[in-house]
């Protein structure tokens, strides 16, 4: 039997089949991509890291820097890619739930007053307008600059779905917005 391990481990599998090479490097995709749909902390990177050496599902090729910490470069395993490979092959186990405090707050809403559940509403459309034009801004960045990646096709597909959800999410705060100051109006009218 395969032994599984915690989707952090298989993300970062994942990262090393990149050019992404150093704890620095992973850090930058996690944060210009990953961090998107997954979190990964910082202080998960080197720990994991070192489980993958542990473990036989990456090396380490350690390099001195003049006047600077050593760097590291770690390498996928032929273990390490079977691995990924059995994890990406499995079934979904359940459809993810998202926690969003937007609507844990909006579903309480009734005991507060109108205006603070509005103005949450309205901050929350900017600020997915705000990722709606940095989804847009990572699209040009792959088109223009990784079109010939073998990975540049699903980068895209992931941003699609990021894209859509958040494009659907600023109609729901139309639609939600609109409702609540209608009811709003109705109740004082």
């Amino acid at each position: 039997m395969t032994k599984t391990y915690n989707h952090t481990t298989y993300a970062l599998l994942g990262i090393l089949t990149t050019d992404c090479r150093t704890g620095y490097e992973i850090k930058q995709l996690i944060d210009q991509s990953l961090n998107h749909f997954w979190k990964i902390s910082y202080g998960q990177i080197y720990p994991t890291l070192k489980k993958l050496v542990q473990a036989g599902l990456a090396t380490v090729e350690t390099t001195a820097q003049d006047g600077k910490p050593d760097r590291k470069e770690y390498f996928l395993t032929a273990k390490g890619k079977e691995a990924l490979q059995t994890w990406l092959e499995q079934p979904m186990k359940q459809i993810p739930t998202e926690r969003n405090e937007v609507i844990l707050k909006l579903f309480f809403s009734r005991h507060q007053r109108t205006e603070p559940t509005l103005v949450l509403l309205q901050d929350y459309k900017q600020q997915l307008q705000e990722r709606y034009a940095t989804y847009q801004s990572i699209e040009a960045l792959i088109t223009q600059s990784y079109k010939q990646s073998q990975d540049a096709s699903y980068w895209l597909y992931t941003l699609d779905f990021g894209k859509r959800v958040t494009k659907a999410t600023i109609d729901w705060c139309d639609v939600t917005l609109a409702d609540i100051q209608t009811e709003k109006e109705e109740e004082h009218g």
